[in-house]
């Protein structure tokens, strides 16, 4: 089955006197564009959140919001005089070296900067912790791959219906095809009668049409559009990581259609064309939200 790259997942992890919450969204994108927000006191296992998020995940703008509070009630608060005197150095290097002022009041300048306060725990990671951290990762990533699945039945079904409209239109073109030559020679015939005086070789005329009715004929266009859906219904059924192929082929389909209405030379092919037209730009919008 198909996935779609829209997704949500959260899980809540306790660990001795804190909760633990990983929350994970995911949209449409070209590639992996991962964003990662959390404690302080984790930052060390940035990296590896960021591996694993990645190999699950593998495409979509992806947020991942990570936050860590005390069960017990408030902790002892302490500030973080290092990372106040870091904030400053950097503050006053920026000051010099962009020609901007320094802050008139330092105090509520630092106070608002992140992770300034810290509690007792913040210096006494367990790697018990830690995998209570990946814990909830894992299970709001699991949550996510199964929105993502359900997400995915309704693409594929919207995707199959789609396409099976195309085909349906496709094979309302054979009457009007049948009858729109002898429609086309009669009118080039009719409008050289309305010349006055005009004499024509008729063998020649003959062989002029023949070559203009074959530049219109649309054969060889039903029959690549039909090869085009049926592969786009057969990458379907493949499953997961087809998003990219899928829009490949909508693209062919695209051409197909084009240049079906550009030969066609009827109104009510033309209008076929144009219900065509529309069911593909529906799939179009929807496949760049299919992994």
């Amino acid at each position: 089955m198909i996935l779609s790259m829209t997704g949500f997942g959260k899980a809540v992890v306790t660990y001795k006197e804190k909760k633990i919450t990983a929350e994970i969204k995911s949209l449409n994108s070209k590639q992996l564009d991962l964003s990662v927000k959390l404690p302080f006191v984790y930052r060390e296992k940035e990296l590896e959140l960021r591996n694993l998020v990645s190999s699950e995940l593998v495409r979509g703008k992806v947020d991942l919001y990570i936050t860590s509070e005390s069960n017990s009630g408030a902790e002892p608060i302490d500030i973080n005089l290092t990372m106040l005197k870091e904030y400053k150095e950097k503050l006053e290097q920026v000051s010099e070296e962009l020609s901007i002022p320094k802050p008139d009041d330092w105090y509520a300048t630092l106070m608002r900067l992140p992770n300034v306060f810290k509690t007792e725990s913040d210096d006494n990671i367990e790697e018990s912790e830690y995998e209570a951290l990946f814990a909830a990762v894992n299970e709001a990533i699991g949550k996510l791959k199964e929105f993502r699945r359900q997400e995915g039945v309704r693409l594929d079904e919207f995707f199959t219906s789609r396409i099976m409209n195309i085909k349906a239109l496709l094979e309302e073109i054979e009457p009007y095809e049948r009858e729109r030559v002898p429609m086309i020679k009669a009118k080039i015939e009719d409008a050289l009668n309305k010349l006055d005086n005009t004499d024509y070789d008729r063998n020649r005329f003959e062989q002029e049409m023949i070559f203009y009715i074959e530049k219109l004929d649309v054969n060889e266009e039903k029959q690549r559009l039909g090869n085009h859906l049926n592969y786009f219904l057969d990458t379907l059924s493949h499953g997961e990581g087809q998003g990219k192929k899928l829009g490949f082929i909508s693209q062919e389909i695209g051409r197909e259609i084009n240049t079906l209405g550009s030969k066609s030379n009827h109104s009510e092919m033309q209008k076929i064309v144009v219900k065509m037209k529309d069911e593909l730009e529906q799939i179009k919008e929807q496949v760049l939200n299919a992994l």
